[in-house]
């Protein structure tokens, strides 16, 4: 009875190590640590989104001194802050391609919409001599190059991530334990997005219309 239990708990453990093997070699380990660098590189891409909207609204106020400047302009830049926000970044969004390229349209849009904005003060002499929309600009950029960093960090580990659930035999693993191919950042005009505005304050502003 003893010689029975004790070589059953030696199968029990024997196949525990294979079944570890197994897991090992199809890349299930693999799969673990890559879905997490995934998930901390959205984490920072959503951060340094959020530290972007959260300069919006200064950067309006500051620019409403200027009682002249285009309303157009800071009423598209508040509906894009307020389409990128409303949309819910939960993790899970991370794994639907269709949400997510609702989120990504959307800071797209806002990202157009702030370029634009800091392109029409080149018009407004007193903007440019207003040390707050100064200071916001400066913000705005840095955040801008945050973004682009953490777009990029999180595109690669995307990258390594589909690879491996697209390659054989991890794929069939990536079937077994659900862990699906992920969507990235692919808009046609990528750079253009993903490049922080800039604004030349060296040359003569043109006249402004009235």
């Amino acid at each position: 009875m003893f010689l029975r239990l004790f070589s059953w708990s030696w199968l029990r453990l024997g196949a525990a190590m294979l079944f570890a093997a197994a897991l090992s070699g199809c890349g299930y380990n693999d799969f673990q640590r890559l879905d997490e660098q995934v998930k901390s590189g959205w984490a920072e891409v959503l951060n340094q989104y959020q530290r972007r909207a959260d300069l919006v609204p200064n950067l309006v106020a500051t620019v409403k001194g200027e009682a002249s400047f285009e309303q157009d302009t800071l009423t598209k830049v508040v509906e894009a802050r307020a389409k990128a926000t409303s949309i819910q970044a939960t993790p899970e969004l991370i794994n639907d391609p269709a949400a997510f390229k609702r989120f990504q349209d959307a800071q797209g849009e806002l990202s157009g919409a702030l370029s634009r904005l800091l392109v029409v003060t080149e018009n407004y002499p007193n903007l440019k001599a207003n040390q707050a929309f100064q200071d916001l600009r400066v913000q705005l950029e840095g955040t801008e190059n945050r973004i682009t960093v953490a777009r990029n960090r999180y595109i690669k580990a995307v990258q390594d991530y589909n690879i491996l659930a697209r390659s054989f035999p991890t794929n069939l693993t990536a079937m077994i334990f659900s862990y699906p191919v992920k969507p990235s950042f692919t808009v046609a005009n990528e750079a253009q997005i993903s490049a922080p505005p800039t604004v030349s304050f060296d040359k003569p502003a043109p006249a402004a219309s009235r």
